[in-house]
């Protein structure tokens, strides 16, 4: 039976994890894949580790809980997922609610079929709900997104999404450097140069946050971002 490695990186989430935990407990895969969440907490200074092994202590889910000792990033938090991940597919889940768990069969369906190795949960496609939020942070998404297509040579809408989803076997073997939000320019412009990938793009929701309501990106980490692409896109960095 196959299944789907759930990985979740924390930083200040205690008020939410339990939320998102209780949407992924929810969620009935395709074929009956299995779920095996990992819960990566990246040194939090609020309660998230209490409230982390309370629920993993009453839940019958399948977690996996590491915990940095110092703050190292999303990033990193990522690498120690995947590091520790036994499925046969990898997806990135944000521990807050701005993206739906019950969208996973949406983008597990391309693979399944066997039609994709990746795919992208697009913000910017399909009709779904979006919230409307912030319009330079929308404008900077696109412009990166055009910028990462530029020298990954992919048509992609939303570069930038959370939502990723890998056979394992396709993101496993990949040396990822970027500890912070430079993950998502990396792996976008590294799986880009797999010969014979095949990546596609499916429209989600988005129930994005304020940052009163806890966002946590800014303009520096666009700046790290731009700096990526060219970095890993430009000059072909492994």
């Amino acid at each position: 039976m196959n299944k789907l490695s759930i990985i979740i990186p924390v930083y200040n989430e205690a008020k939410t994890i339990h939320l998102i935990l209780n949407k992924i407990r929810d969620v009935q895969l395709l074929n009956t894949i299995e779920k095996e969440i990992i819960i990566v907490n990246d040194c939090s200074t609020d309660q998230s580790e209490q409230a982390i092994l309370s629920y993993k202590q009453q839940s019958e889910l399948n977690i996996s809980y590491y915990a940095h000792p110092v703050n190292r990033g999303k990033g990193a938090a990522i690498h120690t997922g995947i590091a520790n991940a036994t499925g046969d597919f990898i997806i990135i889940q944000d521990a807050d609610l701005e993206y739906n768990p019950h969208e996973y069969n949406i983008l597990l369906q391309p693979v399944i079929d066997g039609f994709a190795d990746v795919v992208y949960g697009s913000r910017f496609m399909g009709g779904r709900p979006h919230r409307i939020l912030f319009f330079w942070h929308t404008i900077g998404n696109k412009m990166l997104t055009f910028l990462s297509n530029m020298f990954s040579n992919l048509n992609l809408t939303d570069m930038e999404t959370c939502y990723k989803l890998f056979r394992a076997e396709i993101i496993k073997p990949l040396e990822l450097k970027e500890k912070r939000f430079g993950f998502e320019p990396e792996i976008t412009q590294k799986i880009a140069r797999i010969k014979g990938i095949r990546i596609y793009e499916v429209g989600i929701s988005y129930y994005g946050r304020t940052y009163d309501e806890g966002k946590k990106i800014n303009w520096k980490d666009g700046i790290r971002a731009l700096y990526c692409i060219i970095k890993y896109g430009l000059f072909n960095q492994k």
